[in-house]
């Protein structure tokens, strides 16, 4: 698999510029005590997460990408894709689970379709139930 048959979907990138400009206004609150040093960690945890934390789509799934791991779900375990009340994307799984998918957006939800490339429609699947 390569990197070109690969959706990301990443958060913005207006974040991890507000990490960085926290992790710069946090060093002298840093430098004046010793233990006060461990604030520097909160705006490089930050800056990790936004640079980091998303959704990778591809023929063989999804992988859902956090601050410390990752989660490979394959599209043959994912039931429906749809959105919820705040506009983010959520995928129902065959075990019922719901999944909130990272940095994907409900109108993104094309997109990563499109990445799948999925032989055959979902409705033509006698195993998935079509969403009304």
């Amino acid at each position: 698999m390569s990197r070109t048959d690969t959706t990301r979907f990443r958060h913005h990138q207006a974040i991890l510029v507000g990490a960085i400009i926290a992790t710069i206004g946090a060093l002298p609150l840093a430098d004046a005590r010793a233990y006060l040093l461990p604030v520097l960690l909160v705006p490089l945890a930050v800056a990790v997460w936004a640079w980091r934390a998303g959704t990778d789509a591809n023929p063989h799934g999804l992988r859902l990408r956090a601050l410390l791991g990752d989660r490979l779900i394959r599209w043959d375990q994912i039931v429906e894709l749809g959105g919820d009340t705040r506009g983010r994307a959520v995928a129902l799984l065959t075990d019922g689970r719901r999944l909130v998918l990272p940095a994907v957006r409900h109108v993104d939800l094309p997109r990563l379709v499109a990445a799948a490339e999925r032989g055959e429609p979902v409705a033509d699947r006698d195993d998935v139930p079509v969403a009304q």
